[in-house]
C-alpha cells in the first residue's frame, strides 16, 4: 500500500485556485475565476485519482467513476 501524497493535492489545489483568481482579475470577475479554477481542479483531481488507482484510460474495469 502506498502512503498518500497530500501534499501534491494541497499545492495544485492551492496552485489552481490562485490561477483561478489572477484569471478572474485579468477578466475583472473574480468569480468567473474561480468558477473556472473549480472546474479545471476538478478534472485534474478526478484524472489523478485515477492515475493513482493505475486505472487511467478509456479501457477501467469498473468503467469510469461510479458514485
Amino acid at each position: 500500500m502506498t502512503r498518500p501524497r497530500t501534499g501534491i493535492r494541497v499545492a495544485g489545489t492551492a496552485l489552481l485556485f490562485g490561477l483561478g483568481i489572477v484569471v478572474g482579475l485579468i477578466l475583472q470577475n473574480v468569480w468567473l475565476g474561480l468558477v473556472l479554477a473549480l472546474l479545471v481542479w476538478l478534472v485534474w483531481f478526478l484524472g489523478y485519482e485515477s492515475r493513482q488507482g493505475r486505472n487511467a484510460g478509456i479501457h477501467d474495469e469498473d468503467n469510469g467513476i461510479e458514485l
